[in-house]
C-alpha cells in the first residue's frame, strides 16, 4: 500500500483519543496530536484531549450524536483521501479505541482503496476506562471469567442481538450506546435467563469530572435511567462485578 502512494500523498493517523481524561491518552497519541497538520475528531474526544491540538492545525469536527451526524460516514471517508491526497499529516481521532465500536475499520478500508498510507494507534476503550473509574473490574475470579463488549445500537437501529449467549453467567457485558435502547436490553437478558437481581449500571461521562454512576439491578434499571434522566455518552454495565462497586470506587469518592 506504501510503495503504491505517489510521493506528495500525506498519511493518516488513526488514533484512539481514550474515554476522556486527556491523562489517558497514549504518549504516541498525544506526541501525533502535537505534530498534526490536520486534525479530524469525532464528538467523544475530550475537552482536555481538544486543548493539546496545536493552532496551526486544520480542524475538521465531524461528531455523531444520535440522529445527528455532521457529516455522513462515507463523507469522512472522502474527507480523510481529501486531506492526505493535499499532503498533510492528518491524524483521525476517535474517543475511546478506533477499532471498537468506532467504524475505524471502515475508514481504513477506504483509505487502502485509495491507496492512502495509514497506522493505527489504540486507545483506551470506553468499557476500560469508565469500569475502571467506576470500581467495577470487568473480569474477576469469584464474579467474571470473561466479558463482552457489544453495541446497543445496531446499523439497522434494531437491538437484536445474540442474547442467548449475552445471558450466560459468571460474564460481564458492556454495552456501548445502549441508553435508548435500555427497556429491551434488559427485557431480553431477563427473557433469556439472567435474573432480575442482576446487578447493573450506568456510566456517564465516564473519565471525566462529572462523571456519573446509577447502580441498578437489571429488572429496575429501565426505570432508574428514567428517573434519572441520565443521557449519552453512557455505559451500561451488567453483571455481578457491579456489585463491588461500594467497596473499590476510588475516583468517585476521592
Amino acid at each position: 500500500m506504501n510503495d503504491a502512494a505517489p510521493a506528495t500523498t500525506g498519511k493518516v493517523w488513526l488514533v484512539g483519543a481514550g474515554p476522556g481524561d486527556a491523562e489517558l491518552l497514549t504518549v504516541k497519541a498525544a506526541r501525533l496530536i502535537e505534530s498534526a497538520q490536520a486534525i479530524v475528531y469525532d464528538h467523544l474526544v475530550g475537552e482536555g484531549v481538544r486543548q493539546l491540538f496545536p493552532t496551526r492545525a486544520r480542524l475538521e469536527y465531524v461528531g455523531k450524536k444520535a440522529a445527528k451526524h455532521t457529516l455522513k460516514q462515507e463523507e469522512i471517508n472522502a474527507l480523510l483521501v481529501d486531506l492526505a491526497r493535499q499532503g498533510m499529516r492528518v491524524i483521525r481521532l476517535k474517543g475511546g479505541d478506533p477499532f471498537i465500536f468506532g467504524r475505524g475499520g471502515e475508514e481504513l478500508e477506504t483509505l487502502h482503496a485509495a491507496g492512502i498510507p495509514f497506522e493505527v494507534v489504540p486507545g483506551v476503550t470506553a468499557a476500560a476506562g469508565c469500569a475502571a473509574y467506576a470500581g467495577f473490574p470487568l473480569t474477576h475470579r469469584d464474579h467474571a471469567q470473561s466479558v463482552v463488549f457489544v453495541t446497543g445500537h445496531l446499523k439497522d437501529h434494531s437491538v437484536n442481538l445474540d442474547w442467548p449467549a449475552l445471558a450466560r453467567p459468571g460474564q460481564t457485558v458492556v454495552f456501548y450506546m445502549g441508553i435508548g435502547g435500555a427497556p429491551e436490553i434488559c427485557r431480553q437478558m431477563i427473557a433469556h435467563g439472567l435474573p432480575r437481581s442482576t446487578p447493573a449500571a450506568v456510566v456517564r461521562r465516564g473519565t471525566l469530572a462529572d462523571q456519573q454512576t446509577l447502580l441498578s439491578s437489571l429488572g429496575e434499571l429501565p426505570q432508574r435511567i428514567a428517573e434519572s434522566g441520565i443521557k449519552p455518552p453512557a455505559l451500561i454495565v451488567v453483571g455481578s462485578v457491579v456489585g463491588l462497586h461500594e467497596k473499590l470506587s476510588w475516583f468517585e469518592n476521592r
